[in-house]
């Protein structure tokens, strides 16, 4: 192997190797937000989470706001890469289907990331390393969710008193939400006897659609 190549095949070592120190990092680091609180966790604590000195981690992030602005970023990215497909249905209808199954199998599937984005309390400014304000994620999903309906609403699909598209959006994602959390915190519950949750929001989304349409099948 001449030098060149050597130098190369280094360089993409150190690049993995960075890659997945960063990794570990982003793991901890929601792990212990959502059980500790934002505003507990300190980088001492995620750094001893994983066996590194908090300067080794002050190498990768330069504070707690940017490793939390990061982490943010990546899940939402990830949640987004879930519903990307949904946005070519053309029937507003069965694309918020579409995205009410979608976005409850993202939760079933990623529960840290789920409690991270949706369940922690977050009182930080989005600010990037360099110092610039970065939309929060949760803008574009919710956005989404309401160009969705809205389009709905337009095309006269909802019943007439169903009009305004941001309610009808919170009361979908509230529906959804409050499934998953409920299965989430209390799903271990003895005295409760949990169906399986894809088949009840399966079910939840199907009779909250039938019951918003202007014209529902019986």
């Amino acid at each position: 192997m001449n030098t060149t190549a050597i130098r190369t095949a280094s360089l993409a070592r150190r690049e993995r190797q960075k890659a997945e120190t960063r990794q570990a990092i982003l793991d901890a680091a929601r792990e212990l937000f959502v059980t500790e609180g934002v505003d507990a966790t300190t980088m001492r604590a995620i750094a001893e989470r994983i066996g590194y000195t908090p300067t080794a981690i002050y190498h990768h992030f330069k504070d707690k706001d940017t490793l939390l602005v990061e982490l943010c970023m990546a899940d939402f990215r990830f949640l987004g890469q879930s519903l990307h497909k949904i946005g070519r249905i053309e029937d507003p209808v069965e694309r918020l289907r579409r995205m009410g199954l979608a976005y409850a199998d993202f939760a079933l599937a990623n529960k840290s990331q789920y409690r991270f984005m949706f369940m922690t309390p977050m009182r930080h400014d989005m600010v990037d390393s360099d110092g610039n304000r970065v939309r929060p994620p949760d803008e574009d999903a919710y956005a989404f969710l309401l160009q969705t309906i809205s389009e709905g609403i337009s095309s006269g699909v909802y019943r007439p008193e169903l009009s305004d598209p941001n309610e009808l959006a919170q009361m979908t994602w509230g529906a959804i939400h409050g499934v998953v959390s409920l299965w989430m915190n209390h799903g271990d519950d003895p005295h409760i006897q949990w169906s399986p949750p894809r088949e009840t929001i399966r079910s939840l989304v199907d009779v909250m659609i039938r019951g918003t349409l202007r014209n529902s099948p019986s």
